[in-house]
């Protein structure tokens, strides 16, 4: 084939490749360039987050076992998930999570007394938020999730859940699990703007955080022959234009 018309067929192949997937291109590059420049703690909220606090553990506390006991007596128990322990507003709860046949449920239960208690209300979960928070903000609005989809920025997290949003110094979102008793993430106009970002950069445009679906592959290999296609039409110019003189 000549060389002027291979020159040609690359030139207009790398024409189109950069037309069709440039804004990908761009999408990637933002989204690179926001991830290195932005402190991953601020986008989590962990600078405003205290340390969860270490539940108090001795002897006197009662064995899981028994609290297992009494959550079969009032409901299905398929499997048992995890057990652990954690701080609820100043007590010593086992969390302890278990599947009932149709979803993943968390009962909480006094460690010390063995009693079984019920999920958290709104004052209660409100309490929990403040006590975690560095910074005092002024409560907003509360919301009771019963749901999330996969696009909401408390996906794939135990519900149900409060949503307590603070304005003032702080601007954020807390999310409290009402079985679990616990903080299980804050949100924050710069988590936003990330998790919008991380979207366009995986082309997840389902659940957002799949990196290996088909659309993210297709892509990245037509990046590539994009690539590829530039350094080829260089060569082939090159040496044409020594040819040339």
């Amino acid at each position: 084939m000549n060389k002027a018309r291979v020159q040609k067929s690359i030139r207009k192949l790398h024409r189109y490749l950069g037309l069709v997937f440039g804004v990908q291109f761009l999408f990637w590059t933002i989204g690179g360039l926001y991830f290195s420049w932005t402190n991953i703690k601020q986008v989590r909220g962990e600078d405003l987050r205290k340390e969860e606090p270490a539940p108090a553990i001795d002897s006197a506390i009662v064995a899981p076992a028994n609290i297992i006991q009494q959550i079969r007596l009032q409901d299905q128990v398929k499997h048992i998930k995890s057990v652990q322990l954690a701080d609820v507003l100043g007590k010593t709860i086992y969390q302890i999570t278990y599947h009932n046949g149709s979803r993943m449920k968390t009962r909480m239960a006094d460690a010390h007394t063995g009693l079984l208690r019920q999920p958290l209300t709104e004052k209660e979960a409100i309490q929990v938020a403040i006590s975690r928070m560095k910074k005092q903000g002024i409560l907003k609005s509360v919301v009771y999730l019963e749901s999330a989809g996969g696009h909401h920025e408390y996906r794939e997290k135990p519900l149900p859940a409060f949503a307590i949003t603070f304005t003032g110094e702080i601007q954020t979102t807390v999310y409290v699990s009402a079985e679990m008793g616990t903080v299980q993430s804050f949100r924050n106009s710069r988590w936003r703007v990330f998790d919008f970002l991380w979207m366009l950069h995986t082309m997840d445009y389902q659940g957002r955080d799949n990196i290996n679906n088909w659309l993210l592959r297709i892509f990245s290999m037509l990046g590539l022959i994009t690539l590829f296609s530039g350094f080829a039409l260089y060569i082939v110019s090159r040496k044409r234009k020594r040819a040339l003189t």
